[in-house]
C-alpha cells in the first residue's frame, strides 16, 4: 500500500538520518532549513538601505527629500538646511526607536535559538542548542518543556502511548489535548531502542493550518516489507505546545525553524500603519495638491507679469547675457520648483518629529503602567513596536468566543434522558437513584426489561464513547480531583464537557477506570469490572459534530456507540424514543444546558470487517484523507438505535454581564461566536444581556433558506429593520 500512492509535493524523512535499508525505494537528498527562528526585521548589513527604503516609502518624508533636493540643484530663496535638518532629525529618530525595538527582536530571537534540547545520537542522550537541530533528529522532551520544532510522536513514559499538551501560545485554548504515538514505535521507552529503529516518513510540505497535517510512516522490520501506519494531527507534535502531565517523550523532526506551523503563522514583518498615520498621509495629499496648484498659479501669474517689458526688465535688474539665452520652459520650470520651495512650509515637519517622539515615548508609559502590571506571573505589558499606540482602544466591535470566555469551562453534569426516563445525580437516597420527579415528560412506571438493558446500554455508552485519559494523583496542574467517586479518579481531557459526562455518570453508578492495553475497563453498580477492547475511535470535529467508538466486549459483542448533537445524530436513526428525547432535549437548550444526544448499532464480525478495510484504506490515503475519511464515517455512523440524551451546565463567568452592558454602553458592538444549539445560544445571550427581553432578534438559518432563497429571507430582514426603526432615513440606514 506504501507504494501505490505518492505525492507530487511531498518529502520523505529518515528517522535518525538512518540509510535506507536494502530494498527501499531510491531517495534523492532535500535539503531543509535548520532550527533557527527569525521573527527580526533587519540584519547589520540591510539595516541602513532596508530602513531608508521603508521611511521614503512614507510620502512625508519623500516629500521633504525632494523639497530639500530642489533647494540643493535650484537658485532659491530658503537654504536646504531649513529642509535638510529636520528630515535627517526625523529620519534618525525612527531609524533609532526601530532599530532598537528590532534589538530586541534578535535578543529574544537569540534566546530561543540557543534553548538546550536533549538529542539522541548513537544510543546516547546528547545536549545541543536548538538551532542545531536538523529534519530527521530524534529529540527527547521532559514534563512542562515546549516542543523545540514540530515532531512526529514517537513513544512515552505513559504505557499507553499517549501524552498531554497545552497548545495556549499557539491558539488559546488552555485545556489538556491527548496526542498519539505511532502504534509500531510507543513500546520503545529508551534512548537505544529509539536508536534502532528504522523507518522514513513521507508527508505534506509545511502548511501554517495547525489541525490539518496528513503523512505515513514505514517501519522496517529486519528485511521484511515496511509496515505501513498514518499519521494525522493527533500525531503531530507543535511547537510552542508545552506538554503537560508526561514525564517525557520521544519525537523525530519534521518541520524545523521557519517551516514550523507555528513560524509559518507569524503575521508578515512589514511596517503597521495606524489609522492617524494613513489619515496624515491623507491630510498629506490634500496639501500637496493646494501647494502644487499654489505654485502653478504662482508662476503664472509671475509671467503674467513679466510679459510687459519695463517689468520683465526693470532698470535696477537687468538680465546677464546667459540668462537671456536660457530656455523659456527650462526657466520656468525652476520658477515653479522655487515657488514649491518657497510655499513647503504649508507642510508642517515638525508634525512628523512630534507623532515620532509621542509614539516611541507612548511605549515606556504602558511599559511603567502599574495597573497592567499581572501578579500571578510577575510580569507587566510587553512593547514590541510602537508604530500602532494611537490604535489601543479605538475599538468597534468586539468578537467573543462563547465557551470558556463568557462561561468559565467547568462543565457539570445536571441530568440524562433515557428513552424518557430522567435521571439527576444528586437525587440520591439510601444509595438508589431516584428519577426526577418533577420532570414534566417523565414516565412514572420503572422501565421494563428492556429498558433497563437501554439503561446500561446508555451508561456504558457514556464511559466508553470519549477521549478521557484517567491519572491516578491529586498533583495536576489545574484540574480538580473528583470527592464523591467510589475510587479515586482524576480525569483529563481535551474537552471539558467529556470530563464533566465521564464523572456524572460515576455519580449514577458506572466508573471509567483506565484504558490499558487497549482494554477500557469500567466498574458497574455491582462493583464488577467489565473489559472492553477498543477497535476503532472516530475522533469529533466541527462539521460532522459527533465521535464514535468501536468497542468489543468480553462475550464477543461489537458496538459502536455514538455520541454528539441532535442535528447529527437524529437523521440517523433509524429506532428509539425520538419524539421524548427530542422535547427534552429542546426544554434543556432553553434552558441553556449544552445537550448530547447518545446513540449505538450492534455490528457482526463481517460488518466489523468491512468497516476496517473501508478506515484502512481512508486513512492511508496521502492525497484528500480527510475526504475520504468524512465518507468513510458517513457510510458507517447510520441506521442507529437512540438511548437517550445529556445535559451539560456551563456557568457564566462572574460579571460578564456587567461587562457586555458597561462594553454596548460604551458604543462597542459585542459579537458572540459559538457553535451551540440556537436555543442554548439564545438562552446564554439573555443570561449575559447580550439580548434584553425586547430585542427584535431576527434569525438566518438553515432552516429558513431551505423554506425559502436566500436572497429571499435577507430582503424580508431587511424590511424588518427598516420597519422596527421608522425613525431613521434610509440614507441614515443604508451604512
Amino acid at each position: 500500500c506504501a507504494g501505490e500512492e505518492n505525492w507530487v509535493d511531498s518529502r520523505t524523512i529518515y528517522v535518525g538520518h538512518r540509510e535506507p535499508p536494502p530494498g527501499a525505494e531510491a531517495y534523492i537528498p532535500q535539503r531543509f532549513p535548520d532550527n533557527r527562528i527569525v521573527s527580526s526585521k533587519y540584519t547589520f548589513w540591510n539595516f541602513i538601505p532596508k530602513n531608508l527604503f521603508e521611511q521614503f516609502r512614507r510620502i512625508a518624508n519623500f516629500y521633504f527629500l525632494i523639497i530639500f533636493l530642489v533647494q540643493l540643484i535650484i537658485d532659491t530663496p530658503t537654504s536646504p538646511v531649513t529642509s535638510g535638518l529636520p528630515l535627517l532629525f526625523v529620519i534618525t529618530v525612527t531609524a533609532i526607536k526601530q532599530g532598537y525595538e528590532d534589538w530586541l527582536r534578535h535578543k529574544a530571537d537569540n534566546a530561543m535559538n540557543q534553548c538546550p534540547v536533549h538529542f539522541i545520537q548513537h544510543g546516547k542522550l546528547v545536549r545541543k542548542q536548538s538551532r542545531k537541530l536538523r529534519v530527521g533528529d530524534i529529540v527527547m522532551v521532559k514534563e512542562d518543556e515546549k516542543f523545540p520544532c514540530d515532531l512526529i510522536f514517537l513513544s512515552s513514559s505513559r504505557g499507553d502511548g499517549t501524552c498531554f499538551v497545552t497548545t495556549a501560545s499557539l491558539d488559546g485554548e488552555s485545556s489538556h489535548k491527548t496526542y498519539y504515538a505511532v502504534q509500531d514505535t510507543k513500546a520503545f521507552h529508551n534512548e537505544q531502542e529509539i536508536d534502532a529503529l528504522h523507518a522514513t516518513i513521507e508527508c505534506e510540505q509545511p502548511q501554517p493550518d495547525l489541525y490539518k497535517f496528513v503523512g505515513r510512516i514505514n517501519v522496517y522490520h529486519d528485511r521484511n516489507e515496511p509496515v505501513a501506519r498514518p499519521l494525522g494531527s493527533e500525531n503531530l507534535l507543535l511547537r510552542g505546545a508545552t506538554l503537560k502531565n508526561t514525564e517525557k517523550i520521544f519525537g523525530v523532526a519534521i518541520y524545523t525553524g521557519m517551516e514550523t506551523k507555528m513560524a509559518l503563522n507569524y503575521q508578515s514583518k512589514s511596517q503597521k500603519r495606524s489609522a492617524v498615520e494613513k489619515s496624515m498621509n491623507v491630510f498629506l495629499v490634500v496639501y500637496l495638491c493646494i501647494l502644487v496648484s499654489k505654485a502653478l498659479i504662482n508662476t503664472v501669474l509671475k509671467y503674467a507679469w513679466q510679459s510687459e517689458p519695463f517689468r520683465d526688465e526693470p532698470w535696477y535688474n537687468q538680465k546677464t547675457d546667459p540668462e537671456k539665452k536660457r530656455n523659456l520652459f527650462l526657466q520656468a520650470f525652476t520658477d515653479f520648483l522655487a515657488f514649491m520651495v518657497l510655499f513647503n512650509y504649508i507642510i508642517p515637519v515638525s508634525m512628523y518629529v512630534t507623532v515620532e517622539m509621542q509614539k516611541f515615548l507612548g511605549s515606556y508609559f504602558i511599559t511603567w503602567d502599574e495597573e497592567m502590571f499581572d501578579e500571578g506571573t510577575g510580569e507587566g505589558p510587553l512593547v514590541n513596536t510602537s508604530d500602532l499606540n494611537e490604535e489601543l482602544g479605538q475599538i468597534e466591535y468586539v468578537f467573543t468566543d462563547k465557551t470558556g470566555t463568557l462561561t468559565e469551562n467547568n462543565m457539570e453534569f445536571v441530568e440524562c434522558c433515557i428513552e424518557g426516563h430522567v435521571y439527576v445525580p444528586h437525587v440520591i437516597c439510601n444509595g438508589q437513584i431516584l428519577r426526577d420527579c418533577t420532570g414534566i415528560d417523565m414516565i412514572d412506571s420503572s422501565p421494563g426489561s428492556s429498558g433497563k438493558e437501554r439503561e446500561e446500554l446508555f451508561f456504558r455508552a457514556l464511559c466508553l464513547c470519549h477521549t478521557v485519559q484517567v491519572k491516578d494523583d491529586d498533583s495536576i496542574d489545574g484540574l480538580k480531583k473528583n470527592q464523591v467517586s467510589r475510587r479515586s479518579c482524576i480525569y483529563i481531557s481535551s474537552s471539558p464537557d467529556e470530563v464533566a459526562l465521564v464523572e456524572g455518570i460515576q455519580r449514577l453508578g458506572y466508573t471509567y477506570l483506565r484504558l490499558k492495553d487497549n482494554y477500557m475497563e469500567i466498574l458497574n453498580r455491582e462493583n464488577n469490572i467489565e473489559k472492553f477492547e477498543l477497535l476503532e475511535v472516530f475522533s469529533f470535529d466541527s462539521v460532522r459534530r459527533r465521535m464514535s467508538v468501536i468497542v468489543k466486549s468480553s462475550t464477543g459483542d461489537i458496538f459502536l456507540f455514538c455520541k454528539g448533537a441532535d442535528s447529527s445524530i437524529f437523521p440517523r436513526v433509524k429506532e428509539g424514543k425520538i419524539d421524548q428525547v427530542r422535547s427534552r432535549v429542546q426544554r434543556n437548550a432553553v434552558e441553556g444546558l449544552r445537550t448530547l444526544c447518545v446513540a449505538y448499532k450492534k455490528l457482526s464480525a463481517e460488518e466489523y470487517r468491512n468497516v476496517q478495510k473501508l478506515l484502512q484504506s481512508a486513512k492511508l490515503a496521502l492525497q484528500e484523507r480527510e475526504k475520504k475519511l468524512a465518507e468513510a464515517y458517513e457510510k458507517i455512523e447510520r441506521d442507529f438505535i437512540l438511548l437517550g440524551a445529556t445535559a451539560v451546565e456551563d456557568r457564566l463567568q462572574e460579571k460578564a454581564a456587567d461587562t457586555i452592558e458597561a462594553l454596548q454602553k460604551a458604543g462597542i458592538k459585542v459579537w458572540v461566536l459559538t457553535g451551540d444549539k440556537m436555543e442554548t445560544a439564545a438562552a446564554t445571550c439573555y443570561a449575559c444581556k447580550l439580548f434584553r427581553r425586547n430585542t427584535q432578534i431576527l434569525e438566518l438559518t438553515t432552516k429558513k433558506i431551505e423554506e425559502q432563497s436566500l436572497h429571499d429571507v435577507l430582503f424580508d430582514l431587511n424590511k424588518t429593520v427598516i420597519r422596527q426603526n421608522g425613525s431613521l432615513t434610509r440614507d441614515t440606514f443604508s451604512g
